[in-house]
């Protein structure tokens, strides 16, 4: 590893700007406004705001985990490593495997997005305007992703962060303008329980709405990945992650919270993603054109959200792949921009496939709920891996900074705050308010089934042939750059 550090990714490329965004972009704070968070309604009603509330404390006690280990390793590899280092070099293996999966299948997520929310809303405008002709947005949007990462992280976090701004700039004014509007209708008591929809009184609701809710902050780790690539990595990935969740955290309430007193709450359980009770159909009847910037904010977010998460996967495949887990081909880099172009090339293929086949095969919308699930399920199950990780790591590397509320209880109140999250993801009925999935979205258990089998095997061959690289797993690389810090072998915490 001698040459590592003239031919790694490249060295302080961005600072906390560019990381934080990278985490905001992949949370899609618009099209999570617009969207995610308006699940919750049908259960939380005009209590939604408060339901957002519970689900940003839930959030965060994940990702102060997420934060305290970004700071301890630095690594690539984020969760992967994050497993290897707390509980073992084979669970971060699985771990590793399921996320680049998931974290591969994103942008394609987003990519239909994108197509199907450009082409209804130009045929709505626009009756000649096929409403069907999705596919040429997906593909532009790919174009625009390979096209920032090949250059680069500079060029690709800069772009998010520009894209970032712009769409929570959009949906901060138009938040404001509605509580202005609201006037004597402004109220605190949608942070109660007095405004739960028909069937799901008090605590409930509001409970089944957090559940709901707690979705759309999925991504607050995305920084994480960039930390080779980061100044300062230590002290920047801990206040981008932090910073990140409790920033579009807040976001969420003020957007939920203006439109509940604005729409009215006790009507609030009819609010959607679509028509007239949305956020682009409130646009649209209330304020004239200004329709058109949640509309932009909206298809700016399904990019930017792409964009990152095509970071984290391609940042997650080269970690991977230099310890030779992965296909030695996917830690290639550009000569000059150090981006993992045969990572991009293989993402780049991966999204188109993924848009056209499932797109064509079933249809954009069905497609998008049928990746949305397989993703969401395994995101929340690496989330309850980097809690119990957090405990497991400070317990048996760190006792000297052991902290027992941010190291051992904050984790266990993430794991309890993320179990229900993963039942409904997945579709289980445990509570009364889990719809329980159909065909084809009810694939995505087996889906993923399938994929962790694959890792399990491919593990147990490492194992036999290769054991050496699983420990690897555990690697921090940019330790064994830094001066005066002696290099961890076979997965030791290197201290």
């Amino acid at each position: 590893m001698s040459g590592e550090a003239a031919v790694g990714l490249r060295r302080d490329a961005v600072g906390l700007r560019e990381v934080l965004f990278q985490s905001v972009t992949a949370m899609a704070p618009a099209a999570a406004v617009a969207a995610s968070v308006p699940a919750g309604a049908v259960f939380a009603g005009g209590s939604l705001p408060l339901a957002v509330v519970i689900a940003l404390v839930a959030c965060l006690f994940t990702a102060s985990c997420v934060a305290e280990l970004a700071r301890e390793l630095p690594a690539a590899g984020s969760v992967a490593t994050y497993a290897a280092r707390g509980l073992h070099p084979a669970v971060g293996f699985l771990v590793g495997w399921g996320y680049v999966f998931v974290e591969a299948l994103v942008p394609p997520l987003l990519l239909l997005q994108l197509g199907f929310t450009a082409a209804g809303t130009l045929h709505d405008e626009w009756a000649s305007c096929p409403a069907d002709l999705w596919w040429p947005w997906a593909l532009a949007g790919a174009a625009v992703i390979a096209v920032t990462g090949y250059l680069g992280v500079r060029a690709s976090a800069r772009f998010g962060t520009v894209l970032g701004a712009f769409e929570i700039a959009v949906f901060l004014v138009f938040a404001g303008w509605l509580i202005v509007r609201a006037g004597g209708h402004n109220t605190l008591s949608v942070f109660g329980t007095a405004h739960t929809a028909r069937g799901y009184p008090g605590v409930s609701g509001v409970f089944a709405g957090s559940v709901y809710t707690v979705l759309a902050f999925a991504g607050f780790e995305a920084a994480a990945p960039l930390a080779e690539e980061t100044r300062d990595p230590r002290r920047t990935m801990h206040r981008a992650v932090l910073g990140a969740a409790l920033g579009i955290g807040l976001f969420y309430v003020v957007t939920t919270y203006a439109m509940a007193v604005y729409f009215g709450p006790d009507r609030f359980a009819s609010f959607g993603a679509a028509g007239e009770a949305s956020w682009e159909g409130v646009a649209r009847a209330s304020f004239g054109l200004f329709w058109v910037l949640v509309f932009l904010a909206v298809v700016n977010s399904t990019i930017a959200n792409a964009n990152a998460c095509a970071n984290v996967s391609t940042r997650t495949a080269f970690a991977l792949a230099r310890i030779r887990v992965l296909p030695r081909v996917l830690a290639t880099l550009h000569p000059r921009y150090r981006s993992p172009v045969a990572g991009i090339a293989v993402q780049t293929a991966v999204a188109v496939g993924a848009v056209l086949g499932l797109g064509f095969g079933y249809d954009p919308v069905t497609a998008f709920l049928l990746l949305a699930t397989v993703i969401v399920t395994v995101v929340i199950g690496v989330y309850i891996v980097v809690n119990l990780a957090c405990a497991g790591y400070f317990l048996r590397h760190g006792r000297r900074s052991l902290k027992p509320v941010r190291h051992l209880l904050l984790p266990l109140l993430g794991i309890v705050a993320f179990v229900p999250a993963l039942l409904t993801a997945a579709g289980l009925p445990v509570f009364d308010f889990v719809t329980k999935l159909t065909a084809p979205v009810s694939y995505a258990g087996s889906v993923v089934g399938v994929w962790m089998a694959v890792g399990a095997v491919v593990l147990l061959v490492l194992i036999r042939r290769h054991p050496e690289r699983i420990a690897e797993t555990g690697r921090v690389h940019l330790e064994e750059n830094t001066p005066g810090t002696a290099a961890p072998q076979n997965g030791a915490t290197a201290r």
